[in-house]
């Protein structure tokens, strides 16, 4: 069950109340409740008019009255085009109860195309489904999966390892997903960190901010045009000082790791970042280390540990730890 930390916890207030009684009050119609399910376990984000019709056999016309009552409530949202998704009210509150049975139904689905992908990426395919089966439809999760080995794939210089960044890749995009939707709730701020590569100043900085905060901020990092590897001279002046990176490897840039961000923080990518409402933008107009001597790449590192200490205190998270003295 998605819940809050117990020290978040509090009894509704009498708006809350009000807003969620009128929430379950819209659901406790079968109709609007079937619409909405078809829209939580459709494999695209927002589905149209038409498609939830035919996904549950409804007359159009009922399915727009069903909309209407549902974006009342504030659990759908209708995009310019006419298309309906979920709010994340809906799926925070309500997502389980939607795709409950969905898992089951779709299975067989999965198996349709099975010999696009590599066995190993398969059987990573089948571990994601079972881990989000609650979450997401299997169709959602093996798309994810083939799309993050698709990317990985084109640039990929040995493919030895590519099954095992392939299953972090996608595991990493479904959660992003998830805490986008709201159906997984985190009590810690979500920080990306994004450049042109993500094999050098994104890297830094997101070694900083976990070296500084540990798990009390969520981080993560993309590339707009991201390498086959961390830059060996980023990871050699972070292990100078004692700031590791761990286990790390670019990743290309994908919308749902935007939206699941408190902090976008780009470094001269420009405007391969979508932009999304709620977020905080913020850019950090760093020389590339790229190819540099030694003495350039550490005063790019030392600048990043200064602005990611700026950081730190403006999310107002305590340190665990503070960033080495350096030149700076």
């Amino acid at each position: 069950m998605v819940q809050a930390p117990k020290t978040h916890a509090r009894p509704l207030d009498v708006e809350s109340a009000i807003e969620r009684a009128a929430q379950i009050s819209a659901l406790a119609d079968a109709d609007r409740l079937r619409v909405l399910s078809a829209i939580a376990t459709a494999p695209t984000e927002a589905l149209p008019l038409d498609s939830i019709a035919r996904r549950i056999s409804m007359d159009a016309d009922e399915v727009a009255g069903a909309l209407d009552a549902l974006g009342r409530a504030g659990l759908v949202i209708r995009e310019a085009d006419g298309a309906a998704s979920l709010t994340a009210d809906a799926w925070v509150r309500f997502g389980r109860v939607l795709i409950a049975g969905a898992a089951v139904t779709a299975a067989p689905a999965v198996q349709h195309n099975a010999l696009e992908l590599p066995a190993a990426v398969q059987r990573i395919a089948l571990d994601l489904q079972y881990r989000y089966s609650s979450v997401f439809s299997p169709e959602t999760v093996r798309r994810y999966v083939g799309e993050s080995y698709a990317l990985l794939s084109e640039r990929a210089r040995i493919t030895t390892y590519l099954p095992t960044l392939t299953a972090r890749f996608a595991t990493d995009r479904l959660s992003a997903l998830a805490t986008s939707r709201g159906v997984i709730l985190r009590g810690t701020p979500e920080v990306l960190f994004v450049c042109v590569h993500n094999a050098g100043r994104s890297q830094m900085a997101s070694a900083a901010l976990r070296h500084m905060t540990g798990s009390r901020v969520h981080v993560r990092t993309a590339g707009s045009v991201p390498a086959s590897r961390v830059d060996p001279a980023i990871v050699e002046v972070l292990e100078e000082v004692g700031v590791a990176v761990p286990l790390e490897f670019p990743k290309p840039l994908t919308d749902e790791v935007v939206q699941a961000s408190d902090y976008v923080i780009t470094m001269g990518c420009g405007d391969a970042c979508p932009v999304y409402p709620g977020r905080r933008y913020m850019d950090w107009p760093l020389a590339d280390p790229a190819g540099k001597p030694k003495d350039v790449v550490r005063r790019v590192r030392d600048e990043v540990f200064s602005r990611v200490e700026r950081l730190v205190s403006e999310l107002r998270v305590p340190a665990v730890a503070p960033l080495p003295s350096t030149s700076r």
